[in-house]
Parts: C-alpha cells; sequence; structure tokens
C-alpha cells in the first residue's frame, strides 16, 4: 500500500527517478511514469494513478519538474486530458480505458472534440451529424465545425445523432472518431488574429466501430455533460500563479511604462487586477473539490468571469498603449495547437479575447446555466423539450 501523503509521494518520485534517466526517451520516460501510477496519482491503479487524494497532484508534478523531467505537452493535448479524459474515466470500459488512456496522457496522441456544427453551437443537442448501425460499425456523416486541434488529432470525442425519432436530447450517442479514418476531412478556418486555431470537419461516411461507442446508444447527451463541464473548467479554470496570465502582462506593462500611466485607468487597471485575483482564487478552490469528484454547473461561472477577464484585461492593455497598441505583428497564416497569448502583441491578445464568450459555451447560455442551477432561478420556457 502506497504512502498516500506529499512525502510518501515525493518518496515515490525520488525512487521512480533512480530507475529511471529524466533526459533520456522522452516517451519512454513518459510511458514509465504513467504506468508507475505517478501521471494522475488521483486515478485509480492501473488508469495513471494510485487511488491518492487529488491535491497531491501537483506535490508529484512539481517534484519531477525539479528533476528536469519531460512534462506531456498539455497546452498541445488540452483536449484530451481537460475533457477526453476525465469523460473515459467516467463513463468508458475498461478495455477503453486500456487502449485510449495511456498514450493519451503520454501525448502521443492528440485529440480533438467532433461537437458544435454550424445549426448547432449554443443549442448541441439539436445536431444532425448522423450514425447508422451497419453490423460492428456506425456509419457516420455530417459536419463539425470550431474544432481546436483537429489538424492534429489522432483520436476526437464525437456526439452524434442515432435515433432521429426521439425527443432530441434522447437520440444521441457518444463515440471515439479516428480522425485517420477514410471520409475524414478537415478544412482550417482563418480567424481575426490570422490564425488558424480551429477547423471544421466533414464526415462523410466514415466509419466508427461500434467498440468505440462510449456508454449506451441513446445516452450520449448524459455523457456529453460531462464532458461539456469539465470544457469550461479546462478553459476558464486553468492553475495561474498569481498575475499569471493576461493580467501579468497588464501589471508588467503598467509597472514599467510610467510614461503610459493616466488617473483614470489607475482605478480600472486596479479593478481587473482584483477580479483576476479572486477568479483565480475561486477556479482553483473549484479544481480541489472537482478533482475529488464530479463537476457541477459552478464551472460555468468560473468560465463566464474568464471571458469577461480577458476581453477587459485585453482591452485595457490596447487602450493603456495607445497608438502602439493597435499594431498587429503578423498576419501569417498558421494553423497553432494553441493561442499564444502572452508570447504576440496586444492586438493579438484583444482580438483573441473575442472569442473566449464564445467558445465553450456562449456568455449568454452560462447564465442562463448559472441562473437556473446555482441561484435555483426559475427556467426559461423551451418549445423544444
Amino acid at each position: 500500500m502506497s504512502d498516500h501523503t506529499a512525502d510518501g509521494l515525493r518518496r515515490l518520485v525520488a525512487a521512480f527517478l533512480r530507475t529511471h534517466d529524466p533526459s533520456g526517451d522522452r516517451t519512454d520516460f513518459l510511458r514509465a511514469r504513467f504506468d508507475a501510477g505517478l501521471g494522475w496519482v488521483h486515478h485509480p491503479p492501473g488508469r495513471g494513478g494510485l487511488g491518492a487524494p487529488p491535491h497531491l497532484q501537483t506535490v508529484v508534478d512539481d517534484a519531477f519538474a525539479e528533476a528536469g523531467a519531460p512534462d506531456n505537452h498539455p497546452r498541445r493535448n488540452s483536449i484530451g486530458l481537460g475533457m477526453a479524459a476525465p469523460t473515459l474515466l467516467r463513463h468508458a470500459t475498461e478495455a477503453q480505458c486500456q487502449r485510449w488512456l495511456r498514450p493519451l496522457w503520454t501525448g502521443e496522441e492528440v485529440w480533438c472534440q467532433l461537437f458544435s456544427e454550424p445549426d448547432a453551437g449554443s443549442d448541441l443537442a439539436s445536431l444532425r451529424t448522423r450514425a447508422v448501425r451497419d453490423g460492428d460499425d456506425w456509419v457516420v456523416d455530417g459536419q463539425k465545425v470550431w474544432t481546436s486541434l483537429a489538424h492534429e488529432a489522432r483520436w476526437a470525442i464525437l456526439l452524434a445523432r442515432t435515433d432521429p425519432a426521439a425527443p432530441k436530447h434522447h437520440g444521441l450517442t457518444y463515440f471515439v472518431c479516428d480522425m485517420t479514418a477514410p471520409g475524414v476531412r478537415v478544412r482550417p478556418l482563418r480567424q481575426a488574429t490570422g490564425e488558424a486555431e480551429f477547423n471544421e470537419v466533414f464526415l462523410t461516411g466514415v466509419r466508427v466501430p461500434d467498440a468505440h461507442r462510449i456508454g449506451e446508444v441513446g445516452h450520449g447527451w448524459r455523457i456529453a455533460r460531462t464532458t461539456l463541464m469539465n470544457e469550461r473548467v479546462a478553459i476558464g479554470g486553468r492553475p495561474l500563479p498569481r498575475e499569471g496570465g493576461m493580467v501579468g502582462v497588464l501589471a508588467r506593462l503598467w509597472r514599467e511604462r510610467p510614461d503610459l500611466r493616466t488617473g483614470g485607468l489607475h482605478t480600472q487597471v486596479l479593478r481587473a487586477w482584483v477580479r483576476a485575483e479572486a477568479a483565480r482564487l475561486a477556479a482553483l478552490r473549484l479544481r480541489q473539490l472537482i478533482a475529488a469528484g464530479q463537476p457541477g454547473p459552478e464551472g460555468s461561472a468560473v468560465k463566464l468571469s474568464f471571458a469577461e477577464l480577458s476581453q477587459r484585461i485585453s482591452g485595457l492593455e490596447v487602450e493603456l498603449r495607445g497608438a502602439e497598441g493597435l499594431r498587429h505583428d503578423d498576419w501569417t497564416m498558421r494553423r497553432p495547437s494553441a493561442p499564444d497569448l502572452l508570447g504576440r502583441t496586444a492586438t493579438y491578445r484583444y482580438l483573441r479575447a473575442r472569442g473566449n464568450s464564445i467558445e465553450g459555451g456562449t456568455s449568454e447560455i452560462l447564465r442562463t446555466i448559472i441562473a437556473e442551477r446555482v441561484l435555483g432561478l426559475p427556467a426559461e420556457p423551451r418549445v423544444d423539450r
């Protein structure tokens, strides 16, 4: 039985490092770390963990970082780590977990999310992508949009309609789709920043084995809710140090460029800093609660706050910089794994932040969720149910 304390886990990491060279082959090292239960320590044994308390994950991560060990490229596989993995752990079979969790955690296989469609974004349950049973396979036809990482992903979590006669929330089924399968076509979507980190995906006669179905037929919406709640926390609740993220850029600019300061902006910058710190602490507390169980609607509040703060802070930076804040550095068409919010210009941050109130659930939808499920206010009338 492992000693599930901070000191006990540090000893396990030290023992692991004595027999595994962190400067050696990256993939071999990460595979061995996962197999030793030091990947996700709060997961069960055999699934990358030790069944330890979730708050001890940072102890293990910090110990490996101090030793100079490689990480698993969390930004490159944010959807896999933040959304697919929690969903698989909760709803997938043992065989499915054994197949997908380790290469997901090591970063050998990148994941994307095939949920949103041109006519089914905020109202996701109205999606039209069809999956029709054909022997041991399902044949999938449809179009998905705003798909991050589709140009790099090997696997996708896919929500499709399997019973068009059922009420819309009851006719959906959840699958894992091979992005290299015949019939999958990925096309970039260029954004206001000049980049194309998003894609649209066309599915034409794509065969998905029934063995890649997650959960029961028709239960896809229930499983998708697990993904969506984790998505909102993954977007808005990333662990950050004080003055991490865009508020740190704004604070450093204020300190280092006194020539840009004005009395009116002082109060606005100070209020943004306080709100960002309050949001950071709230997100940290929420992540600790979520690691111990199922995420709830509170994640919607964290994501909503993140979107509003990002837009407010990026706008303040542009205003503070004045004319120089209007210069955009590069409109070159790129297809990055993730936005570079800290390495680019103020205009890049300002333009990219516009999407924060759309991706992962629009701010309008999140306010409805908060009102109904957190505050307990009367539900809006719904004619589609």
